[in-house]
């Protein structure tokens, strides 16, 4: 299972959100760019990187997340305002290794399935689910999909992955969100990537064995401190297979 240890952006700095509140975001006073490279140093092969200004329509941390994307040494899986066609190819140009899309397929769908086939492992689907529905427009709008349906018009697109979040839901409460991802993974098509799950290893260890769950994105954990991302991928990592012994 592949650990993607996750930064967000609000003006230029790390912060973690509650339950997506935007307003109310906790800032983390680190340099983002020194944090990314920790990623890799630590032997991460994939970070992933949201952009909340880029939400709102505002462009001040594109330079900053450039300077990631060029400098950090590992590929990233960025989302965030990727709201038209010419955002999503703009940013693969750039060098983002993987783009994340939410709002633009639920608007065009057609548009992102054109996008998944032209750019194969490349577009991911973004499920955020507030209260059995899917969420858009960053967690502000609810449409009219539960996140099966949802999943299922999209079956047979070659998407690189779906991050599933369950906004709602509180971090106390990871059964409840389990049951989401796994209920999800089951019937899913493409793998999913489990989001806002992650406290510690012990959360890692018991996503590792659902079926059809290729990734964690991992953010608040590495933050607060709780995990480090060297555990984190240690306990990600395959567990050997025992070997019988012929005498």
């Amino acid at each position: 299972m592949m650990i993607f240890p996750t930064m967000e952006l609000q003006n230029g700095r790390c912060v973690t959100l509650d339950k997506g509140k935007l307003d109310s975001a906790m800032i983390w006073h680190v340099d983002p760019v020194e944090t990314a490279r920790g990623f890799a140093a630590a032997g991460a092969e994939w970070m992933h990187l949201t952009d909340f200004n880029a939400i709102d329509g505002d462009d001040g941390n594109e330079a900053l997340i450039e300077e990631i994307v060029r400098s950090v040494g590992i590929p990233v899986q960025l989302g965030g305002g990727m709201r038209t066609r010419d955002a999503v190819e703009r940013w693969i140009d750039k060098g983002a290794g993987r783009i994340v899309v939410g709002t633009l397929a639920a608007r065009d769908p057609q548009v992102v399935i054109e996008l998944a086939k032209h750019y194969p492992d490349q577009i991911v689907l973004a499920v955020d689910v507030w209260q059995g529905q899917v969420m858009t427009e960053g967690w502000r709008q609810a449409g009219a999909f539960s996140p099966e349906d949802y999943i299922k018009a999209f079956e047979g697109v070659p998407f690189a992955g779906i991050v599933v979040t369950d906004i709602d839901s509180d971090m106390d409460d990871v059964e409840a969100q389990l049951g989401l991802i796994s209920g999800l993974a089951a019937t899913a098509k493409s793998p999913l990537i489990a989001s806002g799950v992650v406290r510690s290893a012990d959360d890692i260890s018991r996503l590792k064995y659902l079926p059809n769950i290729s990734g964690a994105l991992v953010g608040r954990a590495l933050f607060r401190k709780t995990m480090s991302l060297e555990e984190a991928l240690e306990v990600a990592r395959p567990t050997p297979e025992a070997v019988a012994e012929f005498q």
